[in-house]
């Protein structure tokens, strides 16, 4: 018998206003309220509210055999109680349950593992304590932002105490072997690695709902029937709750699948189990020594880090850490994690070409060059609000941003 382990990221980001030169000394207000909160209660009203419900009556109705597991980024809790206090209160209930584990990962869901190990120990430390806060959660297993995943987080979440953490199954790191079985990262030695099954996470997240698809029309029965004659130790279903009735829409059948696809499972004898219950012994060491994310057919970096803009802007934001810290301005450390979030970066990707339009999607801007100025310039404020010297941004020349 081989269980189902299924999770999902929900994730929501604090989105820019159209910052402009002129904003620059003169106001302090960076992120686009309206838009935030249009956003949040479009997104509960289409998934989060909707797929809650459909997981509270599964737990309910199918009891110790079946779980599901959630990384709820402290940006969207801190939304949720702002905008849809409903939303909140349903992943209140489903905690409740006992059934449902809660990940550990960045509060502010940021790449600061590239740049920052303080800060980035500073934001799963926030983002433990406040799903302690709201939840009763102490989270055993961690799960970094966008799955990014290499050799050096996985020893640092084993000394910090985590028992299991998640990466991407990528081909080229596993070769031969099954993304199915529990693995131990290269240099740790309590620590589980436990891999995203992508083809078949991707089939619901991705090609649910496309005609052309060979799999197309795809229901609970069917997918079952596909993951039935599997063996192995899990099989890793890892993908954005918004799946649910956003990405994927209701009128597709997606919230049927989700009603029915446990039934189906338990027909072929197929159970669910949450990460921290996955307790075989790993089958083999992997080595990640490059970074490996969820992101993109390149399953790398590039998403965030390809290309000049996204490394200027990363550079500048984090080279002005200390100065914000010492400043003892609780309003402006705020505003400055706010930045750090990864979609930031993700909107100034310039990969148009056969996943481009995914990047597009997700993003609030016309261009990537309009969320580099953005972000650039509300940069500028802060070193303003400082008293920092403008020696860090090699892209300003003469007063204009410069499209790199």
């Amino acid at each position: 018998m081989t269980n189902v382990c299924l999770y999902f990221q929900v994730h929501q980001p604090f989105r820019l206003r159209k910052y402009s030169l002129f904003d620059i000394g003169n106001n302090t207000h960076y992120f686009d309220d309206e838009k935030n909160k249009a956003i949040i209660q479009k997104v509960a009203r289409k998934c989060y509210l909707p797929a809650n419900k459909i997981l509270l009556d599964l737990l309910a109705k199918h009891g110790e055999k079946f779980a599901v597991s959630f990384s709820i980024t402290g940006t969207a809790l801190e939304q949720f109680a702002q905008h849809e206090p409903r939303v909140l209160e349903s992943f209140h209930q489903l905690a409740q349950t006992g059934r449902v584990e809660f990940l550990s990962e960045t509060y502010h869901h940021s790449l600061a593992f590239l740049h920052n190990q303080k800060e980035f120990l500073k934001q799963i430390e926030m983002h433990a304590k406040t799903l302690k806060k709201l939840f009763g959660a102490q989270p055993t297993v961690f799960r970094n932002t966008e799955l990014c995943y290499n050799n050096d987080i996985a020893r640092l979440a084993e000394r910090n105490g985590y028992t299991h953490i998640l990466a991407e199954g990528a081909d080229h790191i596993l070769g031969w072997r099954s993304p199915n079985f529990v693995y131990k990262p290269k240099g740790t030695h309590r620590i589980k690695l436990l891999l995203k099954n992508y083809r078949l996470s991707d089939d619901i997240a991705f090609r649910f709902s496309d005609k052309r698809w060979s799999g197309w029309p795809l229901d609970a029965k069917k997918f079952a029937a596909w993951i039935a004659p599997i063996r192995g130790d899990t099989i890793n279903l890892f993908m954005d709750y918004e799946t649910f009735g956003e990405h994927q829409w209701a009128d597709t059948g997606i919230f049927n699948f989700l009603k029915h696809l446990p039934a189906e499972c338990f027909k072929r004898d197929i159970g669910f189990h949450n990460p921290s219950h996955i307790s075989a012994e790993p089958k083999d060491e992997l080595d990640f020594r490059h970074t490996v994310s969820w992101a993109d057919l390149e399953r790398d970096l590039s998403a965030w880090t390809g290309n000049k803009m996204q490394q200027s802007a990363m550079q500048n934001l984090f080279a002005l850490r200390d100065a914000v810290l010492a400043s003892s301005d609780d309003l402006l450390i705020e505003s400055w994690r706010k930045l750090t979030t990864s979609d930031h970066f993700y909107y100034m990707c310039t990969k148009w070409f056969s996943d481009g339009d995914v990047h597009k999607y997700f993003s609030p801007y016309e261009t990537p060059y309009d969320a580099f100025i953005s972000f650039m310039n509300v940069l500028q404020d802060i070193m303003h609000r400082l008293k920092v010297d403008n020696k860090v941004s090699p892209t300003l020349v003469q007063n204009r941003w410069v499209k790199v």
